[in-house]
C-alpha cells in the first residue's frame, strides 16, 4: 500500500477501522440470529449493538501479549459492553470472523474496481467513436501491415475491456459469501440459520460447506480476474508507448505546460504514465500464483493462506484501483496527430496495398504462387528505396499485361479498407 499509487475510497476499505467495524458488525448479526433460535436472550444484539466500542492501539496492546487478533479484539470490545459480552462469539471460531471479513472487503473492493471500469469503458467508447474513420497504419511483429483506423484500435480496447468488467462482476458475485459454521464447519456449536441471517444483513451468500474457512478457490478466482485486467492495462498501455516513439508519434500522453520530460533533456515528453502502468500491471499479477497456491490447505484448514492474504487483498486491489483510474486519464486527455499517421502509412509508398494486388491477380487466374512473386518483387525493390509501389506495379509489364490501369488505381484505394468498419462497430455496440 503505497501512498503514491492509493485512492483514499479503496484504503478506507482496508483500514483497521474499516476491519473491526466489520468484524463487529459480523458478531452482533451472530447475536440477533442466535436470539431468533432462542440461544441467548432477546435484547442481547442491541446491548452490544450500544455499548460496544474499539480502539485499535488497545487492540494492539492485547494481541502483543496474548499473540491472536480476534481474540484481541473480542477482549477490548467486552472492555465497553459488560455482562452481556459472555454471549459474542459463541459457538463460533476466529475463521467465521475473518473469513466473512475479507470477502465483505473484496466485494467493497470489487464494487469500486466495476466503477472503475464504467469510467475506462465510457473514455475508450468515446475515443473510438471520435476516431472511427481516422485512418493509420495497421502493423504486425511492429511491421507496416495494411490500413486500419485508430478507432478500431480502441474499439478492440473497449471489447477487451467489457469482457474484463463481466469476469469482475461474476468474480464479485463468487467472492460474496459467508461462513459462520464453527470450528470445524460442521455447525455443533451454532445454528446454521445463524449464518443464513448473517449473510442476508451483509448482503452475502451463504457458503454450501465451509470446512470453518471459505474455500480459496473462490479467491483464486477473484485474482485471477484482477491478473486479466492488468494484462489488458498493459496492453493498451503498450500500445499508446509504441505510438508515442519520436519517430511514430502518432497519439501522445497529454504533457502539462508545467511538466518537464527530463532531469538533462528539456526537450523530452516521455510516455511516463504509460510506462508506469506497465510496472503496475506487474505488481497486480503477482497476486495472482499465490492466491492460487492458497487453494491447497491442510485438512479443514490452516493459516498458511492468511499472511499472503493480508499483502495481497490490499494490496492488488488499491494498485488495480489506481491503474485503472490512470489508464482513463491517460485515455481521456491522449493527444492525437492523425497527419502523423497518415505519413506513416505513407511512408513506404504504398506497399500497405501489396495483398490486394496479390489477390487481384489470383482472381484472373493466376496460380497464388505466381502472383505472390510477381507482388513480392516490386515490394523488395520499395524496401531497398528503389521507387513507389504504385508506380513499380504500373510499370510491371507482366502484371499490366493481367490488370488495366483502372483496375490498379482501384486497388490503391484507402476506402477499401473502410468498408466494414461500420459493422464492426455494430457488432461491438449494439
Amino acid at each position: 500500500m503505497v501512498p503514491r499509487y492509493s485512492r483514499k475510497e479503496m484504503l478506507e476499505i482496508w483500514s483497521d477501522i474499516s476491519k473491526y467495524s466489520i468484524w463487529l458488525d459480523i458478531e452482533i448479526h451472530a447475536l440477533e440470529g442466535m436470539e431468533k433460535v432462542g440461544i441467548i436472550p432477546v435484547g442481547t444484539a442491541e446491548i452490544v449493538r450500544k455499548n460496544a466500542k474499539f480502539d485499535s492501539r488497545r487492540i494492539d496492546e492485547i494481541e502483543a501479549e496474548i499473540k491472536h487478533d480476534i481474540l484481541a479484539f473480542l477482549t477490548n470490545i467486552s472492555e465497553s459492553v459488560g455482562p452481556e459480552a459472555r454471549f459474542i462469539h459463541q459457538g463460533m471460531t476466529s475463521s467465521d470472523v475473518l473469513d466473512t471479513c475479507l470477502n465483505i472487503q473484496l466485494k467493497r473492493a470489487g464494487e469500486l474496481l466495476l466503477k472503475d471500469m464504467d469510467l475506462l469503458l465510457s473514455s475508450i467508447k468515446s475515443q473510438a467513436l471520435k476516431h472511427k474513420k481516422t485512418i493509420c497504419v495497421g502493423r504486425s511483429h511492429g511491421i507496416h501491415a495494411e490500413p486500419t483506423t485508430f478507432g478500431l484500435k480502441m474499439l478492440q480496447a473497449y471489447a477487451e475491456f467489457s469482457r474484463n468488467r463481466k469476469r469482475l462482476e461474476l468474480s464479485v458475485e463468487e467472492i460474496s459469501s459467508c461462513a459462520i459454521s464453527g470450528s470445524v464447519g460442521t455447525f455443533a456449536n451454532i445454528d446454521p440459520s445463524v449464518e443464513e441471517h448473517v449473510a442476508k444483513a451483509l448482503g452475502l451468500n451463504v457458503e454450501p460447506v465451509s470446512t470453518q474457512i471459505i474455500p480459496r478457490d473462490r479467491h483464486a478466482a477473484f485474482f485471477s480476474t484482477m491478473g486479466i485486467i492488468a494484462s489488458s492495462i498493459e496492453r493498451l498501455a503498450t500500445e499508446i508507448r509504441h505510438l508515442q516513439r519520436s519517430e511514430v508519434l502518432e497519439v501522445e500522453e497529454y504533457f502539462s505546460s508545467k511538466q518537464k520530460g527530463s532531469s538533462s533533456m528539456p526537450h523530452k515528453r516521455n510516455p511516463v504514465l504509460t510506462e508506469n502502468l506497465t510496472g503496475l500491471a506487474r505488481v497486480v499479477r503477482s497476486s495472482v500464483m499465490p492466491a492460487l497456491e492458497n487453494i491447497a490447505l491442510w485438512h479443514e484448514r490452516d493459516i498458511s493462506h492468511s499472511s499472503v492474504e493480508r499483502f495481497i487483498g490490499p494490496d492488488t486491489t488499491i494498485t488495480l484501483d489506481f491503474a485503472l483510474n490512470r489508464l482513463n486519464n491517460v485515455i481521456e486527455n491522449m493527444v492525437v496527430y492523425p497527419d502523423n499517421m497518415m505519413k506513416n502509412l505513407e511512408k513506404f509508398n504504398g506497399l500497405v496495398f501489396s495483398q490486394r494486388v496479390l489477390l487481384s491477380l489470383t482472381q484472373k487466374n493466376i496460380s497464388r504462387e505466381d502472383s505472390y512473386l510477381m507482388v513480392q518483387r516490386n515490394s523488395m525493390k520499395v524496401w531497398n528505396d528503389e521507387g513507389s509501389f504504385y508506380e513499380l506495379i504500373k510499370k510491371d509489364e507482366e502484371i499490366c499485361s493481367i490488370l488495366s490501369n483502372d483496375e490498379i488505381d482501384d486497388i490503391f484505394d484507402l476506402n477499401y479498407h473502410l468498408k466494414h468498419i461500420e459493422e464492426i462497430f455494430q457488432r461491438v455496440l449494439e
